[in-house]
């Protein structure tokens, strides 16, 4: 985490957050302007530390409080919003005796930012969020460092109750690399499917599903991730414009059944000059652009070649090579798709 404001209100406090802070140089520190000894290094504040907390509360990734629980508790309760957008909060004693993640322990980060400043000051980290404690499957949590995302929210927390509570979840996965679903090792309550039929008919109470397809979806509730598994291959003018390219890479993955959030990068033939537009594409979808020589694309071997696009760019196909190109010899899942007259588009899965 990058933007930390580490808070203190006493003599005690500034103490142990100087002692932070010299672990992590780029946090801030804050402090009333009475506790002021002319030291650098500090943000004074005059009047209540309410004012100082709400705002720091609006614009921070995380807050380090070093007060009560119970003062932190009334001073951030009027500006909860929610989980998803909270800031982690952990809660540091005066003495630096423990570290308390007390709010976002999971999505926010608080639970392994109270380890991070234990392990640094030599306190306790006290962590209670269930799955933490009781060593099963973070539902909230699965494969957020392998850059999956959940597919709809509507059933986390139900879910996640039967993981923590004991309850038979199945899991099936379909794409996306392997051994990140528990770390490889699963609960005695959570049992992997070979099949999703096999899991539909497993009379499971919950499920974890992990796929890029659309059409994976099984009758018990159910949390779905989607890895960045599908890369899309662009064959474009040097005008083609941006929206378009959205709106017909949308098309064409809901015609084939494949999550739009699955798509890892757009990949493309390396022209003299940079296409705007497909630049902008990727910007607008947040993931990364491959440009490939085309003589790479020329011996890719492709399945829909055209000797008027080699003709014109100098290789029989851009679309489709450059989806197997930059997939490292994954599959091709929808071969070339036109949109007349400047915009084709194909997908491959990256090789597992």
């Amino acid at each position: 985490m990058e933007r930390v404001a580490v808070i203190a209100i006493t003599r005690g406090g500034l103490a142990t957050a100087r002692r932070i802070s010299s672990l992590h140089p780029s946090w801030e520190v804050h402090a009333p302007s009475k506790l002021d000894d002319g030291q650098g290094g500090v943000s004074w504040f005059g009047g209540p530390a309410a004012g100082t907390v709400g705002g720091l509360f609006a614009s921070m990734e995380a807050l380090v409080c070093i007060f009560s629980l119970g003062a932190v508790i009334r001073l951030v309760a009027p500006h909860l919003r929610g989980k998803k957008s909270d800031p982690a909060i952990v809660v540091v004693d005066d003495a630096g005796g423990f570290a308390i993640s007390a709010l976002s322990g999971h999505l926010g980060g608080a639970n392994e930012l109270a380890r991070d400043i234990a392990g640094g000051i030599g306190a306790v980290p006290v962590i209670t969020t269930a799955a933490d404690v009781t060593g099963t499957i973070a539902v909230d949590m699965v494969g957020r460092d392998a850059g999956w995302r959940i597919d709809g929210d509507e059933h986390v927390t139900r879910v996640s109750a039967m993981m923590v509570n004991g309850e038979a979840i199945g899991v099936w996965q379909g794409a996306g690399e392997r051994g990140v679903l528990g770390g490889g090792s699963l609960p005695p309550n959570v049992t992997e499917y070979a099949s999703m039929g096999e899991l539909c008919g497993s009379g499971c109470a919950g499920a974890l599903v992990v796929s890029d397809t659309l059409d994976a979806a099984p009758p018990m509730p159910a949390v779905t991730y989607r890895p960045r598994t599908l890369i899309v291959g662009v064959g474009v003018h040097r005008d083609t414009p941006a929206p378009k390219i959205l709106e017909s890479l949308e098309g064409t993955l809901r015609g084939a059944s494949l999550s739009p959030m699955c798509v890892a990068r757009l990949a493309s033939v390396k022209k003299p000059a940079a296409v705007e537009g497909l630049a902008e594409a990727a910007r607008a979808l947040g993931v990364g652009l491959e440009l490939v020589d085309r003589e790479r694309l020329a011996a890719a071997g492709a399945p829909n070649p055209s000797r008027v696009v080699d003709r014109l760019e100098g290789t029989p196909s851009v679309s489709e090579a450059a989806a197997i190109v930059s997939s490292r010899g994954g599959e091709l899942v929808v071969q070339k798709v036109k949109y007349p007259p400047d915009l084709t588009l194909a997908v491959a899965r990256v090789a597992q």
